[in-house]
């Protein structure tokens, strides 16, 4: 057992009400505990304070589990924010955010601090965590993703070894969504791209994609929760799907199809969904896989 492993006597101690049964956790221990598990933080999570300090919670108990866990997080609603106070309307493109030079300084900014506040708010539960951001440690060398979306980016290469560098150090990477084209300019990345870009390079066992909604709906609003690849295709085809989902659904056919076993769009607003997904056959959303 490593330093960070805990017996189920000791997991007493930590573990939250209105979480999973704890008796299953040993389990999925055993599941995942040779394995990666990439967490896409996003939506409402990024802008209120107590869904914000549970998924803090929640990867916190990942990591004193002895579980590899790593972080990549947007910033859109943060970015929403900071643009309309300086009146600075967005547009989006088949649910990505059209990106010019004004936009972009604001989306850096928004972004790299956010990354510190999780390494901090982390620390204040005796994790330990690094940031990665197009600042230091850039791990995303990209392209652009297309002209109309400005500067926009799309992962062609992930620096593995700045991630397992952390990693080996007991460490949770914490990742920004920016990267660099080959003359280094900088770009914004969708966060579900990156998270995907990064679990197909890692092929992570599981990667999470946290919204706002509690999964993939079908076309009588009804929640699927379980599809493969093709069925997630029909989706996007049939428009039954929009918006944002559009992306995280390309993104979750991509990592599936690229080495990485499940990807689970999962409802952040839900108390634990990160637990429920890892440590419960239930589950906390839409599990995509072959």
């Amino acid at each position: 057992m490593s330093s960070r492993e805990e017996g189920l006597e000791n997991l007493k101690k930590f573990w939250p009400e209105n979480a999973p049964n704890i008796s299953q956790v040993p389990k999925y221990i055993n599941k995942y505990k040779k394995e990666k598990i990439v967490i896409k933080c996003g939506g409402k999570v990024l802008i209120d304070p107590d869904l914000f300090n549970k998924f803090i919670e929640d990867v916190a108990i990942l990591y004193k589990l002895g579980l590899t866990v790593i972080i990549v997080h947007g910033g859109g609603p943060r970015i929403k924010i900071e643009l309309e106070k300086l009146n600075i309307e967005s547009q989006f493109i088949k649910g990505l955010r059209v990106t010019n030079k004004q936009t972009m300084e604001i989306v850096e900014k928004v972004l790299i601090d956010f990354n510190s506040k999780i390494i901090e708010k982390l620390k204040e539960r005796k994790c330990k965590a690094d940031g990665l951001n197009v600042g230091q440690k850039n791990i995303f060398i990209v392209e652009q993703e297309n002209k109309n979306l400005g500067y926009v980016g799309r992962p062609k290469k992930i620096l593995n070894e700045k991630i397992q560098s952390i990693i080996d150090q007991q460490q949770i990477p914490i990742i920004s969504p920016m990267g660099k084209d080959k003359e280094g300019e900088k770009y914004n990345i969708n966060a579900d791209t990156a998270a995907a870009a990064i679990a197909k390079s890692l092929k992570s066992r599981r990667l999470l994609l946290m919204t706002d909604v509690s999964g993939v709906y079908d076309e009588n609003k009804k929640l699927i929760n379980e599809i493969n690849p093709e069925e997630a295709k029909e989706l996007i085809d049939k428009k039954i799907v929009e918006g944002g989902m559009i992306p995280k659904l390309i993104n979750s056919i991509d990592a599936i199809e690229n080495g990485v076993k499940g990807v689970v769009i999962i409802d952040g607003r839900k108390l634990h969904s990160i637990l429920y997904e890892i440590f419960s056959d239930e589950g906390a959303g839409t599990l995509i896989r072959k």
